[in-house]
């Protein structure tokens, strides 16, 4: 597999707006081979990073600790943040396939794919990294339209001094959160997201900081260490129940770290030398240790908190009622990020759209052309009509099945389970062992099939439990009337 054009510049041309005529690639902007210029560092890397990885996946981790335990939920976290940064160091020798002197590049995890293992698997992998993108845009979707609903709750129980029950209904900040959504699709692609994606890294740690504050807080004025060794006891749930929210809980940690599929893709951002995979190695170190970090913190504070009560949702869920306007500032940010988070994550199917149409109607001008819009001092904008007609058929599509959804834990739990150990652990692993021919059967060899292996087991056992979260709440859920 050779060098890719990419999707966003078919026939390695553009249009200039100012000059109505076409450019070829070689310029200030682009490559000699079409693609816009590499300027990423481990810095950009590490935001992009820390973006997709610092979700509402951080919020729920209190709750996931107390259906745990102090022993295993703690654990857990520390396992998988190691198997995510073990299988994205693999991941990012995949960047660059073939041999020393030849070696193509691979631009997106599907180029990885085909390039290592082929057949069947490139297909499959399709199918659940795309599926798996679909499914966060829409979890992003939800959760800010609850955060933004937190917000107005929360100011509205300070003014009634908590005499009005403060029911409303979320479609409306749903439809907002998409209407933003729709603006922003219409950045190109990856390159040109940097800056979203710092500001959006910079809010996931504002809001986490928050949360864990208020934690300490919290266990500060009560004077009260909550929590137990074995995690939610017997009593407060069933037998069933804790069995159930254990292997749910174990859901929402893979998704905290369900980051992997857009790895390679935030890879194809950043410059060499040093090469791309000695990069990305240090960016998934810094991101990982952050998030991990911030993870245990808030995990465990929130479960020192509220022990057996810890909420689903750290700052959505009413755990904390003050200081309002401090839970008004973390909602914000939650809602900041999330914008951002839902772009770096949709851009991948994205530009997988863009790129197909393009090679099924390569003479259509309504797919193909690119109209550059100049904007004094910055990079022209570009402009394509079909990237604006079905990125916002997309966002529409999403927001209107966030309105049919509730939050609840189990889709994110279902989504953490359903790609983590396909896109984060077997792909990595069984393209690694193809790129370096190691032998079958040998100790390195079934080291990496046991790894792969245990991680499949808990996926399994986390798909479980979070489908019987998601059944769990739709007994008592109504389409389109969501109220809180």
């Amino acid at each position: 597999m050779g060098e890719n054009t990419g999707n966003h510049l078919p026939h390695n041309q553009v249009f200039d707006l100012s000059l109505d005529m076409p450019t070829q690639g070689g310029s200030e902007w682009f490559g000699d081979n079409g693609r816009l210029k590499r300027t990423g560092n481990v810095w950009t890397a590490s935001a992009y990073i820390i973006t997709a990885a610092m979700g509402p996946g951080v919020l729920s981790l209190a709750w996931a600790t107390a259906q745990l335990g102090w022993i295993v939920g703690p654990t857990f976290i520390f396992v998988f943040s190691f198997v995510t940064y073990y299988t994205s160091t693999l991941l990012a020798a995949c960047y660059r396939s073939g041999d020393p002197v030849n070696r193509s590049t691979n631009y997106t995890y599907m180029d990885a794919v085909r390039s290592n293992l082929g057949g069947a698997k490139v297909k499959l992998c399709g199918l659940v990294q795309y599926l798996n993108l679909f499914g966060v845009a829409i979890g992003y979707t939800i959760a800010s339209s609850i955060s933004m609903m937190a917000i107005e709750r929360s100011n509205c129980f300070h003014s009634s001094g908590g005499k009005n029950p403060c029911h409303m209904n979320r479609s409306l900040y749903t439809i907002g959160f998409g209407v933003a959504e729709i603006i922003l699709s219409q950045i190109p692609d990856f390159h040109q997201l940097w800056w979203l994606s710092i500001v959006a890294a910079v809010m996931s740690f504002a809001y986490s900081t928050i949360g864990l504050g208020l934690g300490i807080a919290k266990i500060a004025k009560t004077g009260t260490f909550r929590g137990s060794l074995t995690g939610i006891s017997i009593g407060t749930v069933t037998k069933t129940q804790k069995i159930w929210t254990g292997f749910q809980a174990l859901g929402d940690i893979a998704f905290a770290y369900s980051y992997s599929i857009i790895l390679v893709e935030i890879q194809d951002t950043v410059k060499s030398p040093p090469s791309e995979e000695k990069i990305m190695k240090k960016a998934s170190l810094v991101s990982v240790g952050v998030t991990t970090l911030f993870y245990m913190l808030c995990g465990c504070v929130g479960y020192a908190a509220f022990g057996d009560s810890s909420p689903k949702n750290l700052l959505t869920g009413f755990g904390f009622y003050n200081p309002y306007w401090l839970l008004d500032i973390a909602n914000a940010a939650i809602v900041i990020h999330h914008v951002g988070a839902y772009q770096v994550f949709c851009q991948p199917l994205f530009a997988f759209i863009e790129k197909q149409a393009a090679a099924r109607f390569p003479d259509s001008d309504f797919i193909t052309k690119e109209i550059k819009i100049p904007i004094p001092g910055c990079r022209p904008f570009s402009l394509n009509l079909f990237r604006l007609v079905w990125r916002t058929g997309f966002v529409i599509i999403t927001t209107v099945i966030s309105m049919l959804l509730p939050l609840f834990n189990g889709v994110f739990g279902l989504l953490g389970a359903r790609g983590y150990w396909q896109l984060t652990v077997y792909y990595p692993v069984e393209m690694y062992i193809a790129q370096k021919k190691i032998p079958k059967w040998s100790m390195k060899w079934l080291c990496l099939q046991i790894l792969s292996f245990a991680c499949l087991a808990i996926t399994i056992a986390a798909a479980a439990g979070s489908i019987a979260g998601v059944v769990l709440d739709l007994k008592s859920y109504k389409p389109f009337a969501t109220n809180y």
